[in-house]
């Protein structure tokens, strides 16, 4: 069988997987994960004890971690494509570089935030949070328009991978209210390019649970349990 991208909702960075698996125009499956739920089942553990998403079954039962490293599985297959480049290149290094910051430094800037947001009550210390949620993003994201001086995209002047991991964390910012329409200009430009990309638009329909129309290679969703006899000895 094809690999399966297990993938969380809701607002999981798993979405830019799901966009890099469009791009990529292979067959693939998805299982969807309720990261409220489903993460805490002996079930899932099972995949993945860290109880984390995105998570890929490859197709010989492998079970591959970590969204940086699945989207450099993704881009090693895509380099015909200009998704990846050959190890030893100065792109794939830049490449690599780039999925590194957003997968560390942009992640974690929107950490603040997401521990306000699931902390109950809304006191004194969810605003602490909130208010250093919005200076860390902040920082993120003017290093992030300073790079793009050099390139429309992410990791230079084609779109690649990074692109895909990028907008699937830049929504975060709408969805906790910290949005600066105007302050990052080059920013705000690559976020409305990608968000009129027909693979964002699928994984924006795929969250949502609504009619979701394929430029990919999708064959549809497998449930967590019909993935089991699949997993590698």
């Amino acid at each position: 069988m094809e690999p399966v991208l297990l993938y969380g909702v809701p607002q999981g960075c798993s979405f830019g997987s799901i966009v890099a698996l469009e791009w990529l125009g292979e067959p693939y499956r998805l299982c969807r994960i309720n990261m409220l739920k489903d993460m805490e089942s002996d079930l899932y553990a099972r995949i993945n004890p860290v109880r984390e998403t995105p998570v890929l079954l490859l197709e010989d039962g492998t079970v591959l971690t970590q969204s940086a490293a699945i989207l450099q599985n993704i881009a090693t297959r895509g380099i015909s494509r200009g998704l990846g480049f050959a190890q030893g290149t100065r792109e794939f290094d830049l490449l690599n570089q780039r999925i590194a910051l957003l997968t560390t430094k942009y992640f974690s800037a929107f950490g603040p935030l997401w521990h306000a947001y699931k902390m109950p009550g809304d006191g004194p210390v969810q605003s602490m949070l909130r208010d250093v949620g919005r200076q860390s993003v902040a920082k993120a994201h003017a290093q992030l328009e300073a790079m793009l001086a050099h390139g429309d995209w992410i990791a230079g002047s084609k779109r690649t991978l990074a692109d895909a991991y990028f907008i699937g964390l830049a929504r975060w910012a709408k969805y906790h209210r910290i949005e600066e329409p105007g302050a990052y200009p080059r920013l705000q430009r690559l976020i409305e390019r990608l968000e009129a990309d027909p693979a964002v638009i699928f994984a924006h329909a795929i969250e949502d649970e609504r009619p979701a129309i394929s430029s990919g290679g999708f064959r549809g969703h497998i449930s967590l349990e019909e993935l089991h006899p699949r997993l590698a000895a």
